[in-house]
């Protein structure tokens, strides 16, 4: 395999139409992980579509390519074996053209702005024809059974997306998902610009994961460059991906409270997290530092003084949120709504190919900090958080003991934090090459898959957001519950509209 020592393991194989079922069958078998699908248009090279695949395994990514000329007939379809590939197959469909040999057809991400047949994702796209024909939800007939329609538009400021309930009373029988009512063409405008300007829109994907996005475009760069960062730069990058997972995690903590009929947790959790991005404005220079990390290191540096006011912000939290959690921990009423609600047993959660903190709430203690370890994550011992009842409590366990560890390890990272330069300057010229990254978001992996041409310009760009595997689950997860518990159900997976909709 290809690998640096700051980035993922990562080998390509061109394969034929038979080796494309044969290797996808043997990579299932011997455990791997669906990480992507996605095609790119090679026909200005004279070509037809390249179709990848990418797949997790214990020692790093393989990446399946198989040619599908102009005309060719649909490629074997995957998703019988990985069922998270049924929404990437659609989607491929929708934004480059390839079909597969069967499964489900209808669109989706394609929403009446372009119609069949036009594929965004081509290099001659010019504009879509509208196309406004209805979307075939999938009917659930019987006595007694009705239909209640939720979205695309929310309360409050969540994203849009609509949620199909068909029910017997107040018990859900099917949930059914509607997504990609905001497609933004972020995928297609990654050709558009340079690479500097590509890496600042790879941290405006999704505005929660930014450092998580920015560092897998980093380290795709990165690898195509030969680029290392300095030490203590990745140092730096993982404190800033450890506060974005603390400030989720809070946020999410709070809001959970909030849905189980305790206010005064949103309350107190919105307070810490407040703190937190007050202070992220003060050191890194915004809430959310989006310009945080750059080609061949970090745009900010921190000051010895910096290093005192985070480690003293740490501790405060870290007490403060001890207290919090022996709260709901003792609280009859919220326990009551946690335990036994959105459950999804172990073995669904593989079959669906789960991933995050989602996934380590259902039994599977998978995370790339400890999997697939990268500097400075190799030399922190961090714990994997996890839990067996894959219910909404476990949700809520997974989350304080991930918010604890990631305190430990800010706390270790600011101890340690090495001396010395922050970025190595990248040199002028981009090569031709492609380079992929992989970083443990707080939702879980967070994948990037980055083809620049000779001239430098960006080719392709792939961005793959965890929530694509963990949508499905919750369609699983409410069946059975009644629909009143839906919003505590949903946020307890708190999954991303915007980054599967690109």
């Amino acid at each position: 395999m290809t690998a640096m020592k700051d980035s993922v393991p990562f080998e390509c194989h061109r394969v034929s139409r038979a080796q494309w079922s044969q290797r996808i069958a043997a990579l299932y078998v011997s455990g791997a992980r669906l990480l992507t699908l996605w095609a790119t248009d090679q026909r200005d090279h004279g070509g037809g579509d390249l179709l990848r695949s990418a797949f997790l395994q214990p020692e790093g990514i393989v990446i399946l390519e198989l040619e599908l000329p102009d005309g060719a007939a649909p490629y074997p379809r995957i998703d019988e074996l990985f069922p998270a590939a049924a929404r990437l197959q659609r989607a491929v469909h929708d934004l480059s053209g390839p079909v597969p040999d069967g499964g489900d057809c209808r669109p989706w991400l394609r929403h009446g702005a372009w119609s069949d047949g036009e594929s965004p994702l081509r290099r001659d796209f010019c504009g879509g024809t509208p196309d406004r024909a209805p979307y075939p939800f999938v009917r659930v007939r019987g006595e007694g059974v009705h239909e209640i329609a939720v979205g695309p538009v929310h309360a409050g400021t969540i994203e849009p997306g609509h949620f199909r309930f068909s029910l017997v009373g107040e018990k859900v029988l099917r949930l059914e998902q509607r997504l990609g009512y905001a497609h933004k063409g972020i995928e297609r405008r990654f050709t558009e610009l340079d690479a500097v300007d590509a890496r600042r829109l790879a941290a405006r994907i999704a505005g929660d994961s930014t450092t998580a996005f920015a560092w897998a475009f980093c380290m795709a760069e990165e690898s195509i460059r030969g680029l290392y960062a300095p030490p203590r730069a990745l140092f730096l990058r993982a404190l800033l991906l450890e506060r974005e997972r603390i400030a989720n995690h809070l946020g999410d903590l709070g809001a959970l409270g909030n849905d189980a009929g305790f206010g005064v947790g949103l309350a107190q959790f919105m307070r810490l997290k407040e703190d937190l991005l007050r202070a992220n404005a003060g050191v890194f220079g915004a809430r959310y530092p989006m310009e945080a990390l750059i080609t061949g290191g970090v745009a900010v540096d921190i000051t010895p003084a910096d290093v005192t006011l985070l480690q003293q912000q740490g501790h405060v939290l870290t007490d403060e949120t001890r207290r919090l959690r022996a709260i709901y921990d003792e609280h009859a009423g919220m326990q009551d709504r946690f335990m036994g609600s959105g459950t999804v047993s172990e073995a669904l959660a593989r079959r669906l190919g789960m991933s995050g903190p989602a996934a380590r709430a259902s039994g599977i203690a998978r995370d790339l900090r400890t999997d697939l370890p990268l500097p400075p994550y190799d030399s922190l011992a961090v714990h994997c958080a996890s839990a067996d009842s894959g219910d909404v409590a476990a949700r809520v366990k997974v989350r304080f003991d991930e918010l604890a560890e990631s305190l430990r390890l800010c706390d270790e990272l600011l101890d340690r934090l090495p001396s010395g330069a922050v970025c190595t300057t990248p040199a002028a010229a981009m090569p031709a090459g492609f380079g992929v990254g992989l970083i443990e978001g707080w939702r879980g992996p967070v994948f990037i898959a980055l083809e620049t041409a000779a001239d430098g310009s960006i080719r392709r760009c792939h961005p793959h957001d965890p929530s694509w595997h963990n949508w499905p689950a919750l369609e699983h997860a409410i069946v059975g519950d009644i629909v009143a518990d839906f919003p505590l159900i949903n946020k307890s997976f708190n999954l991303c509209y915007s980054g599967v909709d690109l």
